[in-house]
């Protein structure tokens, strides 16, 4: 498919979208479970009888979420901040891209999901927000919410709640990238140990890419890649993100240069930054077959004929329209349906790697033009919300 022909059906979709969007007045709505036009269901939900399951999470806290909805939802959390390809564009805007996520909650894994956006771009503003509606929600999903505020955020949260907290625009693309690695490192005969990586973009979902991709393969190097170039010690205008991958010997940093000088025979490129940014020069100065995940949206950083044409074994984009489309909906209604279900605490490193494997296990027999189930492979869910880490 051509830009044209893609430009052409994207300006379709817009409108179309602003006429659904419109028509439904917002894409989610609140049911009740059972009749109230019975006077005895309406003495047991509400007074007298809803004080007695009162009095008894009270004196029981931990039955909390087998007696409410605790056991089945999840807030979206978000400040706007980062929305999509659109940026900054505030709390209110954000809100049908929180409902989008509400209904994919809802339609994959049977979870409540509640959109929260919250007009502040203060960390301490947002941890204390959340920290003081958490008692409402068995889990919190962070949302489109900027680095490097992102990081703070949720690492206070999850070291200050009782409940899963999970930033999906981390977290959720680390998972499904590293499931999209596995298959796609099958298909090339590569051991992701031995790899090159190149990841092009050190904003939420870069940082997180690259860590839980050292965790899962300690013996892999990487070079990570900003607007400003390679990053490297030498640098004085890192900040402390870009300088704990430093200091964490996540990346290598020994090297300065352009992004063509880190791509000299590297096996992997991860982009997750600007479009249009790869050439096919650029991919034949990688390693023999390399792997390509262009994922910025909506214009990948190469065109998969592009990168074919020059070389690469595997293609993988965020877009529809092609081969192997790296979605982050792949991993989280599933993480979070585990979470709730085995009243899990904390996601963990570890239930991120083992939920990429899950994912990587159900392509039974990956080709270089499917490395990656479906979205609605019906075994995702179920499969992924076993996990217990």
């Amino acid at each position: 498919m051509s830009n044209v022909v893609y430009n052409v059906l994207v300006m379709k979709y817009k409108q179309r979208a602003l006429k659904k969007h419109k028509d439904l007045k917002g894409k989610i709505s609140i049911n009740v479970k059972d009749d109230l036009n019975d006077p005895v269901n309406l003495s047991l939900y509400y007074t007298p009888g809803v004080g007695a399951v009162s009095k008894y999470i009270s004196d029981n806290p931990d039955s909390a979420s087998d007696y409410t909805w605790l056991g089945n939802n999840v807030a979206i959390i978000s400040d706007g901040s980062s929305v999509l390809g659109l940026g900054d564009i505030g709390p209110t805007a954000a809100l049908p891209v929180m409902e989008g996520k509400a209904m994919l909650f809802k339609h994959f894994a049977d979870i409540d999901a509640i959109p929260v956006v919250i007009d502040s771009h203060s960390a301490d503003e947002i941890v204390a927000t959340v920290k003081s509606i958490a008692p409402s929600f068995g889990g919190i999903n962070l949302e489109d919410i900027a680095a490097p505020i992102c990081f703070e955020v949720e690492e206070r949260l999850k070291n200050e709640l009782r409940i899963p907290v999970m930033h999906d625009d981390q977290h959720g693309t680390a998972v499904v990238v590293l499931a999209g690695l596995i298959n796609a490192c099958k298909v090339s005969g590569k051991d992701i140990n031995d790899c090159l990586i190149v990841v092009n973009g050190v904003g939420a979902a870069g940082v997180a890419i690259m860590r839980l991709l050292r965790r899962f393969a300690p013996g892999l190097t990487i070079i990570a890649v900003d607007s400003h170039g390679i990053i490297h010690k030498n640098r004085n205008d890192l900040n402390p993100t870009k300088q704990r991958l430093i200091d964490h010997s996540i990346i290598l940093a020994n090297e300065s240069g352009s992004l063509g000088k880190a791509l000299k025979g590297a096996d992997i490129f991860i982009g997750v930054s600007r479009g249009n940014i790869l050439s096919e020069k650029d991919v034949k100065r990688m390693n023999k077959n390399p792997i390509i995940f262009a994922m910025a949206n909506p214009e990948p950083e190469i065109l998969p004929e592009l990168a074919k044409k020059a070389g690469a074994g595997v293609v993988a984009t965020g877009r529809s329209d092609f081969p192997n489309q790296v979605n982050n909906a792949l991993a989280f209604p599933g993480i979070f349906r585990g979470a709730l279900d085995n009243k899990v605490k904390r996601i963990t490193t570890n239930h991120k790697i083992e939920a990429a494997k899950v994912i990587a296990e159900l392509v039974e027999n990956p080709t270089p033009e499917n490395i990656i189930p479906s979205i609605y492979d019906k075994r995702l869910v179920p499969e992924i919300a076993k996990i217990i880490v």
